[in-house]
């Protein structure tokens, strides 16, 4: 068993880190706690849920975190059990931000009396605004990512940006994913009359509403921003790769006649001029007039 327990008269927080058998057997002998609550409380969820029992509600909500090995988001669940009296919270790997709130109520006694002298909602409340407000530190550090991209891209290093906009763009693309659909289950929780959630607290889980839409729309900007980014890096590659394309083309071009004309020389044939002592210079003076006049023709056309 792995779980911490603050307490005061009216409201006990319970956080459990990754529970296990001990943990629902705990829970099933002190608690009056629905087992379908039990058991989704146990189970790993793929998207957010709220489900109302007649004593208890559970949620289950992800909020995005970052992988630094693989430079990307990825969803890390925290699923509730709300009961009139008890706020009981349930993360299989640690989530810093908990972990430090608890913390810092265990060590301050002011802070915890005042954020546990409500109700269980209203402590919930606290917990889902520091997770939502944390995403802020995430939409910075993917801003500056951004922002270098833009400066290499236009310092000539678009072929190593290719990799770089395709990470930014996969990190964007998984906190879009984990984040949109925390925004129905905050609205359903201020839509839906409930015992556990106080009427004078849905003015706050509507603050919560207005940060993840914040979040989601620096999210839609920074995503424009890098297809932006992708599109234009795409443009000055395939024009450097038109302008080598052409330079080859042009010399091709030029070296083609120089190169008929000395073939023509090594046939098994008489060589015009073989007798003469400055042959070779000679035959190399028409080669370099054969190259100018292609080039007075390229420049005539404006093909160079």
């Amino acid at each position: 068993m792995a779980f911490k327990t603050l307490s005061s008269r009216k409201v006990t927080w319970i956080d459990i880190v990754n529970p296990d058998d001990r943990d629902i057997l705990y829970l099933q002998e002190n608690f009056d706690i629905h087992p379908i609550a039990l058991e989704e409380f146990f189970t790993p969820t793929y998207q957010p849920k709220a489900t109302e029992f007649e004593n208890c509600l559970f949620l289950s909500i992800h909020i995005p975190f970052f992988n630094v090995e693989t430079r990307t988001s990825y969803p890390v669940e925290l699923d509730i059990i709300l009961t009139k009296t008890h706020l009981i919270t349930g993360h299989k790997n640690n989530i810093y931000q908990v972990d430090s709130f608890f913390e810092s109520l265990e060590k301050n006694y002011g802070k915890r009396l005042l954020a546990l002298s409500d109700t269980p909602a209203h402590l919930m409340y606290s917990v889902l605004e520091i997770l939502f407000n944390s995403c802020f530190a995430r939409l910075e550090h993917i801003g500056k990512n951004l922002d270098n991209i833009e400066e290499s891209v236009f310092s000539g290093h678009e072929k190593e940006m290719v990799f770089e906009i395709s990470v930014v763009k996969r990190d964007i693309l998984n906190f879009r994913r984990t984040l949109k659909p925390q925004h129905s289950i905050l609205k359903s929780l201020c839509e839906r009359k409930s015992i556990f959630i106080p009427e004078e607290l849905k003015i706050y889980l509507q603050d919560l509403i207005g940060t993840n839409i914040r979040i989601w729309n620096v999210l839609e900007n920074n995503k424009e921003i890098i297809e932006s980014l992708e599109a234009t890096n795409n443009s000055l590659l395939s024009n450097k790769l038109d302008i080598t394309m052409k330079i080859l083309t042009i010399f091709s071009a030029i070296m083609l006649p120089m190169t008929v004309y000395s073939n023509v020389m090594s046939m098994n044939a008489r060589i015009p001029l073989a007798d003469y002592p400055n042959a070779f210079w000679i035959h190399i003076i028409i080669i370099l007039c054969i190259s100018i006049f292609t080039i007075i023709i390229f420049k005539k056309k404006n093909w160079i």
